[in-house]
């Protein structure tokens, strides 16, 4: 019997798309410091999807996935959905980091580090 694929589902392409094209600021700018195997050359996609969810960054190696979280996400609604999101990316294996936008602006090399530490 195959397993079912839980990685880049179809039915999520078009939208995955739009995320890149259309990334914020805070994503634009993350990437451009880790996309290439910019960080110890480990590889990160972004607008990854994984178990019908679509995350921000992902690195398949490493089983880690980043998300960055502007204030649209400061209400309860948001935060019951992120929650029962982490917990099935956690159960399904994966480690989430979660930053705030105005981290990766105010502290940059802290969000880095962070991010090398899970990769070892």
């Amino acid at each position: 019997m195959k397993k079912s694929p839980i990685h880049n589902i179809k039915p999520l392409k078009r939208f995955r798309r739009e995320l890149r094209k259309n990334m914020t600021p805070a994503e634009a700018f993350l990437w451009k410091h880790i996309k290439a195997r910019k960080i110890d050359g480990y590889r990160f996609t972004r607008q990854h999807s994984i178990a019908g969810y679509i995350v921000d960054f992902y690195c398949a190696q490493a089983h880690l996935i980043i998300e960055l979280d502007g204030e649209v996400y400061n209400n309860h609604a948001s935060e019951e959905y992120d929650l029962r999101r982490t917990q099935t990316l956690n159960s399904a294996g994966y480690h989430l980091l979660r930053f705030e936008n105005k981290m990766v602006f105010q502290n940059f090399e802290s969000v880095i580090q962070e991010i090398k530490e899970h990769l070892e």
